[in-house]
């Protein structure tokens, strides 16, 4: 996850931004002593969650937050202050969490672990593509029914919503004419896709145009789709590692950090 940490007095902002590096989910933090320029930092580049404090100079936290979630509907507010009097208006701002200065490391963990269960119950389908395929249902491994079933799901993410036809994916997922065997057979392991997605509350992911299949990427919260947005998290060399078809992907991704 990517942070911003924004208050005016030098010290607590080294305080926090300490507290909020401390986090392993964090990635990268960004540190703020002035509103405006965090506010600008935000409408060009993608941020994740804003430790913001109430009380400063300017706009202020509460006018900063508004603009923040203005500018980035996705992140995630927790305000950090020393004043429990402006809770009511924080989270009338529809703010993800509250702290009490002094910030601790475990106090802003919690946060981010409660915004994690929010994510999570948002999108529950979480797809790692760096290393080897697999898929996690709210944390816990899916298991498919078939293994072919699991390499079709890979494939449709590869694509990223495109659509895809059920010639190509016999060719793909059998790489021969005479291997990719008929067609029923893939709408089998469509169907057991379909089965093993609705199991977890999934079943309306994908989608269908004319004879073309593809996967909705903004109901699921996959590695592989947030690195092309923000180029986080860091690609290491490896993508779906188990099927040959992904080398090509894999190719392309290197191109892409190393140029």
């Amino acid at each position: 996850m990517i942070a911003i940490a924004v208050d005016d007095e030098v010290l607590m902002l080294g305080a926090l931004v300490a507290a909020v590096k401390a986090s392993p989910d964090i990635t990268e933090v960004e540190k703020f002593s002035n509103c405006e320029d965090a506010l600008g930092y935000v409408k060009d580049n993608p941020v994740d969650i804003a430790f913001l404090d109430i009380n400063m100079r300017g706009m202020g936290g509460l006018a900063l937050a508004e603009k923040i979630i203005s500018a980035c509907p996705d992140c995630k507010i927790v305000f950090c202050t020393g004043y429990e009097e402006y809770a009511i208006p924080a989270f009338k701002l529809h703010a993800s969490g509250y702290l009490l200065k002094p910030v601790s490391a475990k106090d802003v963990q919690a946060e981010i672990d409660n915004i994690k269960g929010i994510l999570q119950k948002q999108k529950p389908l979480e797809v790692k593509c760096f290393g080897n395929f697999e898929v996690y249902a709210k944390g816990e491994k899916l298991t498919f029914k078939r293994s072919k079933t699991k390499e079709l799901f890979a494939f449709l993410i590869d694509r990223n919503g495109a659509g895809v036809s059920v010639a190509e994916i016999g060719v793909t997922l059998w790489e021969t004419d005479e291997e990719q065997k008929n067609q029923n057979y893939i709408h089998q392991l469509f169907r057991d896709l379909r089965q093993t997605l609705e199991t977890i509350g999934m079943d309306g992911i994908f989608e269908r145009n004319n004879y073309l299949y593809s996967i909705n990427p903004e109901k699921i919260s996959c590695d592989y789709f947030n690195h092309l947005k923000t180029g986080k998290p860091e690609f290491l060399g490896e993508y779906m590692t188990q099927y040959s078809w992904a080398e090509g992907t894999c190719g392309l991704l290197w191109e892409r950090k190393t140029t």
